[in-house]
């Protein structure tokens, strides 16, 4: 008779303790950004080390031969400084999003990359190459904003809350800013498309109830 193989998870009563790397916990959720943001960071350390080669891959707006920037420019950075400015917000608001599922997170993410850099690409200056990720950073700020404002999920309130509290003044650089090397609007179109992406996934109930009456009517 074989013996039955032994389980993965520990169980305490009745109710499951998930591994501390599981993206689905606090902590899980704090590792797996802090391994995105790794990835940046690698990316940033070879980039440093080819004179900045990588950045021709960043986005060019109104460029045909830019417009795979759409989905490069998060990876990409213009300096160590630059990259160092938007790893706290991008570990930590990403961190919020993270904790409602990988998979959430991960539509979410994508949508704000391509719509947010969709739009970048349209009204973004055409005299430069437009790399970061603080356009991704802003369409999570947008979304967990929205999702707040729309679904009013007691939980998703504080958390907007607390956000705003800690990175509020993040909301300055939607902010025309006529330095050459910020692109705002970058920072614009991620922020909307973040907003979108909240209204859409998360329509007020009183609205959504009164579609479905009206649809039987």
């Amino acid at each position: 008779m074989t013996s039955s193989p032994s389980r993965r998870f520990a169980w305490r009563g009745e109710r499951q303790v998930k591994p501390w790397y599981d993206p689905n916990t606090w902590s899980g959720a704090m590792v797996a950004m802090l391994a995105v943001a790794g990835v940046l960071w690698v990316v940033q350390l070879v980039n440093a080390g080819d004179n900045y080669a990588l950045d021709r891959f960043g986005l060019r707006a109104r460029h045909l031969a830019g417009l795979w920037g759409v989905v490069t420019e998060p990876f990409l950075h213009a300096s160590y400084a630059h990259l160092l400015s938007n790893t706290a917000p991008l570990v930590l608001i990403g961190w919020v999003l993270m904790r409602s599922g990988v998979r959430n997170w991960a539509i979410v993410t994508a949508v704000v990359i391509v719509l947010g850099g969709l739009a970048t690409w349209l009204v973004g200056p055409s005299d430069t190459v437009i790399v970061g990720a603080s356009g991704m950073v802003f369409g999570w700020l947008g979304y967990l904003l929205a999702r707040a404002f729309f679904a009013r999920k007691f939980q998703w309130v504080v958390e907007a809350v607390l956000v705003l509290f800690f990175f509020g003044t993040l909301l300055f650089g939607l902010l025309p800013n006529f330095q050459a090397h910020v692109a705002w609007q970058a920072h614009v179109s991620g922020f909307v498309a973040g907003v979108a992406t909240g209204a859409v996934m998360h329509p007020r109930r009183g609205s959504t109830r009164a579609s479905r009456n009206a649809a039987v009517s």
